[in-house]
């Protein structure tokens, strides 16, 4: 059975029909959805520059009698997506057809990878990239219950990228004792996707109250931490699935580093060759048969070429290849 079009759809699929206020309302509303339109219809208005009465036609067009109409049906939407992860495979039906859950699978991963190319602003990703590249800001990071890990992850790689990038960890290092070190232009990049958390939606406030660059990267219902965000970037997260995938989030951090890579790779090449020295010094890696491959430490526009034999040396250029030489990570 096909599955009606969601509210935000009906919005993108009637813009080519709107006049040009409509569509300025309209277009102010899917750039912040669904936020913008879960308030009054004046703060609506006052902040797509638009009058009430546009936004009243723009929902009538859409099928809604006024703009509570429209608002009802939108916190209902809202209301669903924010579900706990028993209700979802219910929800989608998991009437999925014939493919086997590996391609079913794979391809909503690609989709959302897709999607989040589509609905993120080049110049945004750009903004954000100069940001992390500017070494006279200290960076840190911070995920939830799960976007923990893909905050870990990123700072992985920024530290190898360049100086000055720590780790909000959670229990270890609550972020309010992190923000004792935070200066007024430093940035911090949070993570968090749905079921919003509240310790990550402080930390936002508690930030930009600081004078930090507040980084959001979140689904596309956006958490209510991008409310105070200079810069979001949202993800596409859907599959079928009890659960939502993170590969758009891991997509968007790898080539974020690189963007910063690019932009820093001067330093950023004599900090991989310094790593490189202190693995090899300390035998960090062990080699296996042909050796062992992966990791930040080598990659790069010269990744590695083994120069040991089986010691974990490299000299930060090349290929990889080499007698038994180990690419680091």
């Amino acid at each position: 059975m096909e599955t009606a079009p969601s509210i935000e759809e009906k919005m993108r699929g009637a813009l080519g029909g709107l006049t040009r206020a409509e569509r300025q309302a309209a277009t102010h509303i899917l750039s912040h959805y669904p936020v913008s339109a879960l308030g009054s219809i004046t703060a609506l208005a006052r902040a797509a520059d638009v009058s009430s009465p546009t936004v009243v036609r723009l929902v009538q067009k859409l099928g809604y009698r006024g703009y509570s109409d429209y608002q009802a049906a939108l916190r209902a939407e809202v209301e669903s997506l924010l579900v706990s992860p028993l209700a979802k495979p219910a929800r989608r039906g998991e009437a999925a057809g014939e493919a086997h859950v590996l391609r079913r699978y794979a391809a909503a991963a690609v989709a959302n990878i897709e999607a989040t190319l589509a609905q993120i602003d080049p110049g945004e990703f750009d903004a954000v990239a100069a940001l992390l590249a500017d070494t006279s800001r200290r960076v840190m990071a911070l995920g939830g219950r799960l976007t923990h890990v893909h905050a870990d992850y990123f700072a992985t790689l920024m530290k190898v990228a360049r100086p000055g990038v720590s780790l909000i960890s959670g229990p270890a290092e609550p972020w309010p004792a992190a923000m004792l070190d935070l200066a007024p232009g430093d940035v911090v990049v949070l993570f968090d996707i749905r079921r919003y958390e509240a310790g990550v939606v402080q930390a936002a406030e508690q930030a930009a109250e600081q004078g930090a660059a507040v980084v959001v990267v979140t689904d596309r219902w956006r958490s209510p931490a991008a409310a105070r965000a200079r810069h979001v970037l949202a993800c596409q997260i859907e599959v079928p699935a009890a659960w939502d995938s993170t590969v758009s989030i891991l997509m968007l951090i790898e080539t974020l580093v690189a963007s910063v890579q690019s932009r820093t790779w001067g330093d950023t090449e004599n900090r991989l060759k310094r790593l490189e020295e202190i693995y090899a010094r300390t035998r960090f890696f062990r080699g296996g048969p042909g050796g062992v491959q992966g990791g930040p430490a080598a990659g790069g526009r010269g990744a590695g070429r083994g120069t040991g034999r089986g010691t974990g040396q490299s000299t930060g250029r090349g290929t990889g290849q080499g007698r038994g030489g180990v690419r680091s990570g």
